[in-house]
């Protein structure tokens, strides 16, 4: 019997059989993510259903030091996900009860398994609402939005998933149950709360997550203009914020994403646009009634050739479901894509656009661009071919070098996709070795064996017993075969 046998043995014991799964073609289920680039098949699956569960199953990888992997609805874009070939993949997907809904302290309480948009149809008969909202939030589960520090269209407004997480329970990476924060704000001590959310993985599973709940807006008013290039809406997107308008959104796609948005959904925006703005106001009446004045102005001023306001409820949505849809949408004129995040500043947002046309010229590649124009957090989509030989390798080139222009300017490789396997390799662009040490002794302290999802953010994991410093040689684990050095 292999020690996965013998794993496995204890675990269907332990947690059921039937929540054990060894079957290949089983497990071919879970080799990827959202990132379907990168495959691996784990050894084992557990699909635990509660807390106490999930616990036995990360104390007997500790056990047996078996390296192991969280996974959600896998709709993550990095590869944070992926699995490991010789560990186990605890897919929380069945933790999925909505605890309990506080409209008077405004907090809900979740399972990591709950699925995003779920949470705000919980609150919305108490008038309130879950302000996180990814473009996959009626799929995405509220544990992976934790693990990548999720955003989405209106984060310019309300902030990431860090800032409407009060409380964790979380299973450490040696079996215990501990929580961190709580329903109130700013605990004492350390913020090891900060540092979970967002920590993709690397020190443990959530199985419990309390969340900040926001009033409904007393009206919300969504604008559509259309511009003749990506400039003039990446100026009128700058003249906004510069005029002191905070909108809870504002979203870009230039003529390639329209033209995949119109090839999938219809969603009809101005016929002959190099690109389109989605800008969204919400707050009380008067005021935004008066921002939208001056938002619709400062539009035109730049150059908008048409705008159009969203009567009702089913007009806003249709506005929002060409962006919603535009990552899948691009599968209606590429037959593979790359899905890249980024951040800079957004006054860099017509010189970087300009270079991305460049750089994708000069290799022979089109990139679609849609993003959150407000804050500068860009999602180029590379498009490619992987049945024309080089495309592939072409599209990656490009690919890299989007990251690279956003750090130049002073930007991030991420913005809230993660690193995940995919970023790891370009992380060192953005730190100095003696940063990234720090990093990891943040990692050792939660996990000193190395077994929460290994080889993922970090691209040269060292032991926790080794002293930061400046490595000479083949690192340990690469020796082992357990980490590759990029």
């Amino acid at each position: 019997m292999t020690s996965i046998d013998a794993l496995a043995a204890r675990l269907r014991a332990e947690i059921g059989p039937r929540r054990v799964l060894t079957d290949r073609q089983e497990l071919r289920t879970y080799e990827c993510d959202g990132l379907a680039h990168y495959k691996v098949i784990p050894a084992l699956v557990a699909l635990p259903g509660t807390a106490d569960q999930v616990a036995a199953v990360v104390r007997a990888c500790a056990e047996t030091g078996t390296p192991f992997v969280a996974r959600g609805s896998g709709t993550g874009l990095s590869g944070g996900a992926l699995p490991h070939a010789d560990g186990v993949l605890i897919v929380t997907s069945q933790l999925r009860e909505i605890v309990e809904v506080r409209p008077e302290d405004e907090r809900a309480v979740v399972q990591p398994g709950v699925i995003n948009l779920q949470v705000t149809k919980a609150a919305a008969p108490h008038g309130y609402y879950y302000a996180p909202d990814p473009s996959s939030q009626q799929i995405c589960s509220i544990g992976g939005n934790v693990a990548e520090n999720s955003g989405g269209a209106h984060c310019l407004k309300y902030g990431f998933t860090t800032n409407h997480v009060t409380g964790l329970e979380v299973v450490t990476p040696d079996g215990e149950r501990i929580r961190l924060g709580g329903p109130a704000p700013d605990a004492p001590g350390y913020d090891l709360l900060g540092a979970f959310v967002g920590s993709e993985g690397t020190l443990g599973v959530a199985t419990e997550v309390t969340v900040k709940l926001t009033r409904l807006p007393e009206t919300v008013r969504t604008l559509l203009a259309g511009f003749r290039s990506t400039d003039q809406a990446g100026a009128a997107t700058s003249a906004i914020i510069a005029a002191g308008v905070v909108p809870a959104a504002v979203e870009m796609m230039d003529v390639l994403a329209i033209e995949a948005a119109e090839a999938a959904v219809g969603c009809g925006y101005p016929a002959g646009a190099g690109a389109v703005l989605i800008v969204e106001l919400d707050g009380p009446a008067a005021e935004v009634e008066a921002q939208f004045a001056e938002v619709s102005a400062l539009c035109e001023a730049n150059g908008a050739f048409e705008t159009r306001i969203a009567a009702d409820d089913e007009e806003r949505a249709l506005i929002w479901r060409g962006r919603k849809s535009a990552f899948a949408a691009v599968g209606r004129i590429s037959p593979d894509y790359i899905v890249q995040d980024g951040v800079i500043p957004r006054t860099a947002l017509p010189s970087v656009l300009r270079r991305i046309g460049e750089v994708a010229a000069e290799h022979g590649i089109r990139v679609a661009n849609v993003f959150h124009a407000g804050d500068g957090n860009l999602h180029p989509l590379v498009l490619f071919d992987d049945a024309v030989p080089g495309e592939s390798a072409r599209a990656e080139t490009v690919s890299g070098a989007i990251l690279d222009l956003c750090i130049e300017h002073g930007g991030s490789i991420t913005g809230e996709h993660g690193v995940g396997v995919d970023k790891a390799r370009y992380l060192p662009r953005m730190f100095s070795d003696d940063d990234l040490d720090t990093m990891q002794l943040v990692r050792c302290a939660f996990d000193p064996d190395g077994i929460a999802n290994p080889g993922k953010v970090f691209p040269t994991p060292r032991l926790c017993g080794e002293r930061p410093a400046r490595r000479r040689g083949a690192h340990p684990l690469q020796e082992s075969g357990v980490a590759e050095v990029f």
